[in-house]
């Protein structure tokens, strides 16, 4: 057999072999990009990863975090949309280990405090929200905020888990007293932050019927 049909006779037999390859072992890039069963597949993109694994953790070591990282934190958090641009929020960072407990003691879904270096209580400022009928908005601006702080949180290497004080009455009193806030400024959540202490796998939430398309 001479040289030129050798090698017409490899190549022939190297395209079969890919040919077989392809059509038994798709590459995983190619499954994963067409499936859309869970919405936590893996993903090329940096940010739905971080969206996607991002989880509650209610457990942290005894680790300080960096004021550098929670500046980077509560950055992001002031990154978020907001009704007119009114911004009707503030935060709280509280590292102060008497204060920590004693909002613990207060907030009996909140118990987790105890463990952490450290809560982002995020707040709406009644006097920069809307008037009249999108006065409410606040809660919808700062609910945006501590999603992203939550995220930013994961993103950074950190933990943290919402807990709720708005709108339960008994639970914004105790925050405003312990955080000597004043009446316009209200607590909507508390959010204790750390290095994970805990490494739980991330909830699975797609739901395909929960999805329409035009109408209900």
């Amino acid at each position: 057999m001479n040289t030129s049909k050798a090698l017409n006779l490899l190549l022939a037999i190297a395209l079969v072999i890919l040919s077989v390859k392809l059509a038994f072992f798709p590459s995983e890039k190619a499954t994963t990009s067409n499936s859309t069963d869970s919405a936590v597949a893996s993903t090329d993109s940096p940010v739905l990863e971080n969206i996607f694994t991002r989880t509650s953790i209610r457990d942290y070591k005894q680790r300080p975090v960096d004021d550098k990282l929670v500046n980077q934190i509560l950055k992001a958090g002031m990154s978020a949309p907001t009704a007119m641009n009114k911004q009707p929020w503030g935060f709280i960072v509280v590292k102060d280990k008497a204060v920590l407990q004693t909002l613990a003691a207060n907030l009996p879904y909140a118990k987790m405090i105890t463990k952490a270096p450290m809560v982002i209580v995020a707040c709406g400022d009644l006097s920069k929200a809307m008037e009249g009928e999108g006065a409410q908005n606040w809660v919808l601006d700062v609910s945006a905020a501590s999603e992203n702080i939550l995220l930013a949180a994961h993103a950074l290497g950190l933990g943290a888990v919402w807990t709720g004080v708005y709108p339960d009455k008994e639970r914004v009193k105790a925050v405003q007293k312990v955080l000597n806030l004043p009446a316009h400024i209200i607590p909507l959540n508390v959010i204790p932050m750390g290095y994970p202490g805990e490494d739980p796998a991330p909830k699975d939430k797609w739901k395909p019927e929960n999805v329409h398309y035009n109408r209900w």
